[in-house]
């Protein structure tokens, strides 16, 4: 009996500490199987952020693309602009010497006899004896009438000189002043008052863009649709609607303000009369950062046809394209 009992009590200590082993080893699977978990939650979100990360990483990618085309394509159309403007620059300045000026070019400096006939009405010759000299207050000397039946007007010309001594483009000095109000400021004067000051902001700031545009991206004519000449989604048609007259016709041109990316289509006078606003401020900055080496009166002479062209552009007078 005394064995048995012995037996029986071993075999209890043995079943508690079994069981006991038994409790700590399900705790220790408890355990486990939270670390398991939290591991696979922590898993997904890593594997969410990651594909996020790469999402975002790919549309930064395909926006900087974008814009990296974008901006050169703008780079390759102002590298047109300036190669232009260097090959009429050379031009310029090969023009501009005066012992051997480039008379193919510059039609203002032919002889009557070789600029032949002109159209119009055409006055006889004088009979007097020798021309009037026209003297300029400011330059104190004499101005002889040109040969082709031009004379220099002696305000205007002692108005640019005394410009030519300083050059700028301030529009308070006389020169400038007389031009923004004779030409400028009329030829830029459009039916769309609020877009003519734009224009001509953007003009004067030397950041207005003319673009040649395709007939497929013009927009259709729909009057009641079209809204200064901007794009309303249409195709077609080459018609359109003016952005600065505001009237319908042919608008193969647009013009870009700045860095801003709305378009106005305009008509071939509207680019005209910009153009030429264009040409003469293009030619008076050249002045002032002494590109141009002529003596006053060729340049006084070349401003002039400057000033003509944006008075012809004013009346309607444009060349026809292509």
């Amino acid at each position: 009996m005394e064995i048995r009992e012995k037996g029986s009590e071993f075999l209890k200590e043995e079943l508690h500490k079994a069981q006991k082993e038994l409790k700590l080893k399900d705790e220790e699977c408890e355990r486990l199987s939270k670390v398991r978990e939290q591991l696979e939650q922590e898993l997904e979100e890593l594997t969410a952020s990651l594909f996020e990360e790469a999402h975002k990483m790919v549309r930064e990618a395909n926006m900087k693309q974008a814009a990296s085309e974008k901006q050169l394509k703008e780079a390759r159309g102002k590298i047109d602009m300036l190669q232009a403007e260097v090959t009429a620059l050379k031009t310029l300045v090969i023009t501009s010497t005066p012992a051997s000026p480039n008379r193919e070019l510059h039609p203002q400096l032919l002889s009557p006899t070789k600029a032949g006939p002109r159209k119009g009405h055409l006055r006889h010759k004088s009979t007097s004896s020798a021309p009037c000299p026209a003297v300029c207050p400011a330059a104190g000397h004499a101005l002889a009438p040109d040969k082709e039946g031009r004379e220099v007007d002696a305000t205007l010309f002692a108005e640019f000189q005394a410009w030519r001594e300083s050059p700028s483009l301030d529009k308070t000095c006389p020169f400038l002043e007389r031009v923004y109000r004779e030409d400028v400021g009329p030829c830029l004067d459009f039916t769309m008052q609020e877009l003519s000051a734009l224009v001509r902001a953007a003009v004067e700031d030397n950041t207005l863009t003319i673009e040649p545009v395709a007939s497929q991206t013009l927009p259709s004519v729909k009057v009641a649709a079209v809204e200064c000449g901007r794009t309303n989604g249409f195709r077609a048609p080459i018609d359109t609607t003016c952005a600065l007259s505001g009237l319908a016709c042919a608008c193969r041109h647009r013009i870009r303000l700045g860095d801003s990316k709305s378009h106005y289509y305009i008509s071939p006078s509207s680019r005209a009369r910009i153009t030429a606003v264009c040409n003469f401020f293009t030619y008076i900055r050249y002045i002032q950062q002494g590109l141009v080496r002529q003596d006053a009166e060729p340049m006084f002479w070349e401003i002039t046809r400057l000033r003509k062209e944006m008075s012809l552009a004013k009346l309607g007078f444009f060349p026809q394209e292509a």
